[in-house]
């Protein structure tokens, strides 16, 4: 059982920058590959990026790639993600997940945290 606990969310203005922690407790939770999600209101969870577990290779929504950055410090037991260049649709409510595959259904959720971008 994997337990994920996001934080860093908050409000901010357009062309700003946040960075989201996803704080993982659990059995070999290094083993999991750690991916964002996020829903805005009115809209489907959209999957925005993921970090494999074994070599660390990323993966991007084209709506965040070259803006967004994704890594995990195993150490820590925290995966992050460095949100640059914000802009007003990126608020949302983003969540954190674990699956044993990036692009698999997610088996573990976070509870989200709220980011959004307004002026």
């Amino acid at each position: 059982q994997l337990q994920l606990v996001e934080s860093g969310g908050g409000l901010v203005q357009p062309g700003g920058s946040l960075r989201l922690s996803c704080l993982v407790s659990g059995f070999t939770w290094d083993y999991y590959a750690i991916g964002w999600v996020r829903q805005a209101p009115g809209k489907e969870r959209e999957g925005i990026s993921c970090i494999s577990s074994n070599d660390s290779s990323t993966l991007y929504a084209d709506s965040v790639k070259g803006r967004f950055t994704i890594s995990r410090d195993n150490a820590k037991n925290t995966v992050y993600l460095q949100m640059n260049r914000l802009k007003p649709e990126d608020t949302a409510v983003y969540y954190c997940a674990a699956s044993s595959v990036c692009g698999i259904l997610y088996d573990y959720w976070g509870q989200g945290t709220q980011v959004t971008v307004s002026s």
